[in-house]
């Protein structure tokens, strides 16, 4: 069979192989990518799951210092709900020493919570665009060569005055290469595409809460002062929390 196909690459001319490299580049961006996006979606599950149970305990205390400190941590880089924490509650420790109103500092948390949230999910979805243009171009780029392997086939019989089987075989050999080929590029980007969107909304929707329930801690305990600190420590959010 390998030998086969080797035959037919050799046989086919420029644009038949034009069209079998470019399908085959397009299969290659459509797995790296799905299997980057594993990692990265898999790297953000874990280490969400294990900062939620370990900050449940410091938001029950009212620790807000220790909160941002673990979110800060090194082993949550990869954590959604880590960013948007980090963004939302280093703005109200920064607001809260200034000289704004109680619903200016919500207001102000909220707006960091927001850009660290549509970054989230700006880069859990990169690399999906390419997935679904692969997607939904693929099959017409199969078609195309289709189409080409085809058009050879019956330019074939033209010049050969015959049908026989010889002479129609490559051009629709050509052809169903293409066909399979555009199959192949397309209906894993089409599936993977389907789940990584399925996936963004889902994380998109934790984060949500977890925006919520800072906001909600906010409001609990803004009076009470639990979020004041000594105006040398005053800092702006970090790159990296937002």
């Amino acid at each position: 069979m390998s030998w086969d196909l080797v035959e037919m690459w050799h046989s086919m001319s420029l644009i038949p192989k034009g069209v079998v490299i470019v399908l085959v580049l397009m299969s290659v961006y459509c797995f790296a990518t799905g299997i980057e996006r594993l990692i990265v979606f898999g790297k953000a599950k874990k280490q969400s799951r294990i900062l939620l149970r370990q900050i449940s305990t410091l938001w029950q205390e009212g620790k807000v210092e220790e909160s941002i400190k673990l979110c800060s941590d090194k082993r949550f880089k990869n954590s959604h709900i880590a960013k948007v924490m980090v963004a939302g509650l280093n703005e109200l420790q920064f607001q809260q020493d200034s000289r704004v109103s109680q619903a200016e500092v919500v207001e102000s948390a909220k707006k960091a919570i927001e850009r660290a949230t549509i970054k989230g999910v700006q880069e859990f979805k990169r690399g999906l665009n390419g997935l679904a243009t692969i997607g939904s171009t693929g099959p017409f780029v199969g078609l195309f060569g289709t189409v080409w392997g085809i058009m050879n086939s019956f330019i074939g019989i033209s010049k050969q005055h015959t049908t026989n089987l010889a002479v129609v075989a490559p051009g629709i050999a050509e052809a169903l290469l293409a066909t399979a080929l555009g199959l192949v590029a397309a209906i894993p980007a089409v599936v993977m595409y389907n789940v990584f969107s399925r996936w963004t909304t889902g994380y998109r929707a934790l984060q949500a809460d977890a925006a919520a329930e800072i906001l909600r801690l906010v409001s609990r305990d803004l009076d009470r002062g639990a979020f004041n600190r000594p105006s040398g420590e005053r800092r702006r959010p970090t790159a990296a929390a937002e």
